[in-house]
């Protein structure tokens, strides 16, 4: 049986830029980091956001962007901010697909290595009202 998600796993070029994105936008705190020893397949850092561990590995094997993301809940009120840090980081702010009202506000924005990040105000009940009443 399936309790939650265990981790995600993001592949990048370079952990300490990266490191960035997951400090300063995600507030994300640092619980592991590898150093030159390989454990896995690449050099890693593990971090914790919103109480989600964050895995992220280091090699020159990066894809293509697509849509594949991960989202992020933040507080309607927290938009600005983000958004804000997410400039000031020099990253690309991607434009929002149409919604419907009442499922919640998104900013997606990729990191520098084509990995989609997704902050988002709403919940599942909420998406799931708005598409049964829209």
């Amino acid at each position: 049986m399936i309790s939650g998600i265990s981790h995600i796993t993001f592949v990048v070029k370079d952990l300490n830029r990266t490191d960035k994105v997951f400090r300063e936008i995600l507030d994300a705190k640092e619980v592991y980091d590898s150093g030159e020893e390989h454990h896995s397949l690449y050099r890693e850092r593990f971090y914790v956001v919103g109480g989600q561990w964050i895995a992220v590995m280091e090699t020159e094997e990066i894809v293509n962007r697509t849509y594949h993301h991960v989202a992020f809940q933040i507080n309607q009120s927290s938009l600005a901010e983000y958004k804000k840090r997410i400039e000031e980081a020099g990253l690309e702010v991607k434009p929002s697909r149409s919604r419907i009202g009442g499922e919640g506000e998104s900013i997606y924005f990729y990191d520098y290595d084509n990995n989609l990040f997704e902050l988002h105000t709403g919940t599942l009940q909420e998406r799931l009202e708005a598409y049964k009443n829209g």
